[in-house]
């Protein structure tokens, strides 16, 4: 349900970025059709509504859940990460379901950063693998930007990668990356994200995971 609702939001926000370049570019005309320009701003005005509706199912889902709710919070302490991000990845990944560390979460999301190679292995521009869940890699991006200019810990993977290759997108996408670990940590460990300590270690996280499995079947 959470994936369903979350997936028709995102076509609603794309086919309304679509109206408003319409409405865009039938104002730059040099007679305006009004008519048109009134059916596209009440088209606007309908997205609008059908996001606040989908919104509202979204937060009953979550605040008729506690254990949803509680794994969202814990989430949404990490910076750059809202609510919203939190219920998409939760949604596209079914709570980490199928996931058994980190380089399969990456992987399934296609935040792989590869590097082109001619028949010469000449190495060219690096680019985001194309496989793997476009809605997850849409969902961390805004968040990576939000992360690198208000923590640390983000900024400093940033500025190392664009120091060191030059490449603002790599280092973005490492970023993005980075984040979308951190969300797995934090789901799995159960602890809200410090800024002031160092991410815990996979092997810790799978440890409390067992951890919560023993007491679970005792």
């Amino acid at each position: 349900m959470l994936q369903q609702l979350t997936r028709e939001r995102d076509q609603i926000v794309s086919e309304r970025v679509t109206v408003k370049n319409q409405i865009h570019a039938e104002k730059s005309e040099v007679e305006p059709n009004e008519r048109s320009l009134q059916r596209f701003n009440e088209r606007i005005k309908l997205l609008n509504k059908q996001e606040q509706e989908i919104k509202a199912d979204l937060k009953m889902l979550v605040n008729g859940d506690a254990n949803l709710s509680g794994d969202i919070k814990r989430i949404c302490s990490i910076t750059g990460i809202g609510e919203l991000t939190a219920i998409i990845v939760l949604a596209e990944t079914n709570g980490f379901e199928l996931i058994r560390n980190k380089k399969q979460l990456t992987g399934y999301a296609g935040l792989n950063v590869k590097e082109k190679q001619s028949g010469t292995s000449v190495k060219g521009k690096p680019r985001i693998s194309k496989k793997g869940n476009r809605h997850l890699r849409k969902a961390m991006y805004l968040p990576a930007l939000v992360a690198v200019r208000h923590d640390k810990n983000f900024a400093e993977t940033y500025l190392r990668i664009v120091s060191k290759h030059g490449i603002k997108m790599k280092a973005l996408v490492a970023v993005q990356r980075k984040l979308l670990e951190m969300i797995y940590v934090i789901y799995n460990s159960k602890q809200e994200y410090q800024k002031e300590y160092s991410v815990l270690k996979e092997s810790s996280v799978l440890n409390l995971k067992h951890q919560h499995a023993t007491l679970a079947s005792s």
